[in-house]
């Protein structure tokens, strides 16, 4: 048989603690069943099956579809409606609740099923002491089942919500963090390693170009951008072109411009981030300097104006 999904899990089973929390202990009838246990959702309504609710009110199924024939203008469709024969199989075949009960294997019609309200107008109709009982208890049922439902989905989206603002947190601390591997460096005499390792790092930020500003263009600093593939600017009072003509043979990432306006040396990522290295990139490490970024707006606006 093939199943549909017509028909979500009834809540609850044989027990279940945690609807006990919510007071559906308290809905326990004869033998041992609860009435939760009978209660589906069908077209996204909690509904109950004419069979069910038959052994409830203790009269037989076609004796009470019976009486809903004859009041059927009490019944509309958000009170009592006919399963398709799709999610009658589906029913069927998700819990295997009929086969378990014995009841309705064979039965010749489709079943009904009745929604709350539906449950409240049968029981005026049926007319017994027993019915109207009963339907106090299964409407008690629904209700309970209705707390118990919105409860959850309120805790759901708390936690939905708690875990999409760690989520928030957690990347903020992860851009903080990267923002801060890449501050202001202080590097003494020899440490060459330290030194061209920050630098290699701010280089790997790029994700569309660079500009380079240094008045003397060494193969060191050639050799650290042709590991790149991005888009190099190279500003440079003093540019071999015996070694240009070397790298362009080899890379062609690189567009060298002769420019005698700057003495400091400058690396700017992206057009956005902008490090100053008080040393040219071919001296890094021989002695005392810094690789520090500029962050103030109006500074880096105006350098770029100038380039």
């Amino acid at each position: 048989m093939i199943c549909d999904k017509v028909l979500v899990p009834k809540i609850g089973g044989k027990k279940n603690n945690f609807l006990e929390g919510f007071g559906m202990n308290e809905l326990i009838i004869k033998d041992d069943v609860r009435i939760e246990n009978y209660i589906y959702e069908v077209r996204g309504q909690r509904v109950m099956l004419d069979s069910d609710l038959a052994m409830f009110f203790e009269y037989e199924t076609k004796q009470l579809n019976r009486q809903v024939a004859r009041n059927i203008k009490r019944f509309p469709e958000n009170y009592c409606f006919q399963l398709t024969e799709s999610e009658y199989n589906s029913l069927r075949c998700q819990f295997g609740t009929l086969k378990n009960k014995g009841r309705g294997e064979h039965r010749k019609y489709l079943p009904y099923v009745f929604t709350e309200h539906g449950v409240t107008m049968l029981a005026g109709v049926l007319k017994s002491d027993l019915a109207i009982k009963m339907s106090l208890k299964i409407v008690d049922a629904f209700i309970k089942m209705k707390n118990y439902l919105s409860n959850s989905l309120l805790e759901q989206n708390f936690y939905k919500n708690m875990l999409l603002d760690h989520d928030d947190r957690i990347k903020i601390l992860e851009n903080n963090f990267n923002n801060k591997t890449f501050s202001n460096e202080i590097f003494y005499d020899g440490e060459i390693y330290d030194a061209y390792s920050l630098l290699l790092k701010i280089i790997d930020t790029s994700k569309k170009n660079i500009i380079v500003i240094d008045n003397y263009v060494s193969k060191e600093l050639l050799d650290v951008l042709s590991k790149t593939n991005k888009d190099i600017t190279i500003y440079s009072k003093n540019i071999d072109n015996n070694l240009i003509n070397k790298y362009n043979s080899q890379y062609s990432n690189v567009i060298f411009k002769i420019d005698n306006r700057f003495h400091d040396r400058f690396i700017i990522i992206d057009e956005s981030d902008v490090y100053h290295c008080g040393a040219s990139f071919k001296d890094l490490s021989k002695k005392c300097f810094a690789i520090c970024k500029i962050k103030d707006e109006k500074m880096i606006k105006e350098l770029f104006s100038r380039l």
